[in-house]
């Protein structure tokens, strides 16, 4: 008799044959410009560390000084006994930066994206989705049994008819893009989708994890880089990215923060944040608001990489941020590419179905504020030579 999971069995040879196998790479050192991943020094382009805020001085002293005042863990969930003074000055340090009423910070981005949707919307209710938004929103919205429309990507027009459509229709509707896109790197039209749930009384939710520390004031993100405060009722954020540690929060009135202390399910299942990672992610926002030279030199970076991408003759989609993909079509010669900048000394991830769409697989890069020239220069001679060799430039 075959073994119940066997079918797991072929569907990974099947892979393998395919040339779309992946195996995880392993970090053995800091995350950093430059790290070392299965025995080879090698410039990272495939963090999302982009302030480089990893290995910050200040966020080691207060994960090392939480740690020695009040051990590792909290030992509980939230609404147990393990809502800790940090925790709450965590939440309150976010709110001020995010000029909001109140925020609840979860155990991961993931987590606050599916927990928020799944809590707030029901079986009645409609989700106005763009195509390429985040898994972790797709999952929310299939958590929560509404009714999903999904529209073109940054197609305001299309998104707006849909509402339209929804007018006099029972049940509440809520309008939900990312705030930059993970795998494009291009920016959500954030000014036409406020305009558009305004104008029919739909609930506005914005994912800003790619665009926190990145975009806006300091990194408050894409509500502040289009001045668009007041207008958004939920704001989602991560602490897993350019923040340099690890969680995600939710943003908005004090009522649905409340509502989600009750109702979100990661909130109410999952033991919060151990204190080293509450007190480094309240560090992380001291830095953001001290040293803006860091968002500085990461756009500085990223400029400059991106126009020797461009130069060599390399296709990087429609990227207006860090996020820089370099498209190639197929997963295999995405792997294939990630493979040989590999053995030339740089970490670029291949990226393909379903991740991606089928045809459009790609390798994905991230410069950091961190990176010297001399690294990127490195880098962008090993995408000229490897891509020669596979005949993509």
């Amino acid at each position: 008799m075959a073994h119940p999971l066997s079918y797991l069995t072929e569907q990974l040879n099947q892979w393998r044959q395919e040339g779309t196998y992946q195996r995880l790479r392993v970090l053995q050192s800091e995350s950093a410009a430059e790290s070392r991943f299965d025995g080879k020094d090698v410039i990272n382009l495939a963090s999302n560390n982009y302030l480089g805020l990893t290995t910050h001085p200040k966020l080691r002293e207060a994960a090392l000084e939480a740690t020695r005042k009040f051990g590792v863990g909290s030992g509980a969930v939230r609404t147990i006994s393990g809502t800790m003074s940090l925790h709450l000055e965590l939440e309150e340090r976010i709110a001020r930066f995010k000029n909001v009423e109140a925020c609840v910070v979860f155990q991961s981005g993931f987590a606050a994206n599916a927990g928020t949707v799944s809590a707030i919307l029901g079986p009645e209710d409609h989700i106005i989705s763009d195509e390429l938004n985040h898994a972790s929103i797709i999952d929310g919205c299939r958590l929560s049994r509404a009714k999903i429309h999904v529209f073109p990507h940054k197609d305001v027009a299309a998104a707006e008819k849909i509402l339209a459509e929804l007018d006099g229709v029972s049940g509440r509707k809520l309008l939900i893009s990312d705030g930059v896109f993970s795998m494009d790197g291009d920016i959500g039209p954030l000014p036409g989708l406020v305009e558009a749930a305004e104008k029919h009384g739909a609930i506005m939710m914005v994912d800003d994890a790619h665009a926190s520390g990145v975009l806006g004031r300091c990194g408050r993100g894409t509500i502040d880089h289009f001045g668009v405060h007041g207008r958004v009722q939920v704001q989602v954020g991560t602490l897993s990215k350019a923040v340099g540690v690890l969680g995600g929060y939710v943003c908005g009135s004090r009522d649905l923060i409340e509502y989600l202390y009750h109702r979100a399910r990661p909130f109410l299942f999952s033991t919060s944040h151990p204190p080293a990672v509450a007190a480094s992610c309240l560090a992380a926002f001291d830095v953001l608001e001290q040293e803006p030279e860091r968002i500085q030199a990461l756009w500085d970076n990223t400029k400059y990489f991106k126009a020797g991408l461009a130069s060599a003759g390399f296709n990087t989609g429609m990227s207006e941020t860090p996020i820089t993909p370099v498209i190639v079509g197929e997963a295999k010669l995405a792997h294939e590419l990630s493979q040989a900048l590999f053995e030339e000394g740089v970490l670029a991830t291949g990226i393909g179905f379903p991740t991606v769409a089928k045809g459009k697989a790609r390798v994905r890069t991230i410069v950091t504020a961190t990176h010297t020239k001399a690294e990127l220069d490195r880098a962008l001679e090993a995408f000229r030579k490897v891509g020669k060799k596979l005949g993509l430039v």
